[in-house]
């Protein structure tokens, strides 16, 4: 709001009087519809990045990454030492024991990417991801 001082004639010399100015800030729905899902994305995205939980790899294991759930499929890459992953899903699949157990399950971390879950520290005996439709 601006203000300004103007003389008033007819009065004293040190008389004045004060002029307001208003200003009006429009908003309209589509802005507010804009802002809104803005916000939403946000707060989607960082709920997604929250979420995401990395599962530490057995110590001085250097763990064979395979494009399917079991140990006949091909090997893609190998995950150095002291590696994490995430999980995205996990699904049954060739039987295998490692450091943390004997187990079938098979851990999604990436598109055609799997690894056994017997090498992978997730604090459970069974399933802590969603089955891998």
């Amino acid at each position: 709001m601006a203000m300004d001082n103007i003389d008033i004639s007819g009065t004293r010399d040190d008389a004045t009087a004060t002029e307001t100015t208003t200003t009006t800030e429009t908003t309209t729905v589509a802005d507010m519809t804009a802002a809104t899902d803005t916000t939403a994305a946000e707060e989607a995205t960082a709920t997604v990045q929250a979420a995401v939980r990395l599962y530490a790899v057995a110590p001085g294991v250097r763990l064979n990454v395979r494009s399917g759930p079991g140990t006949q499929y091909g090997v893609v890459r190998t995950l150095p030492e002291g590696a994490s992953v995430s999980i995205r899903c996990q699904r049954p699949g060739t039987t295998v024991s490692g450091p943390y157990g004997t187990t079938n399950i098979w851990d999604n971390i990436a598109g055609g990417q799997f690894v056994s879950d017997a090498y992978v520290y997730t604090g459970a005996d069974g399933y802590v991801a969603p089955r891998c439709s």
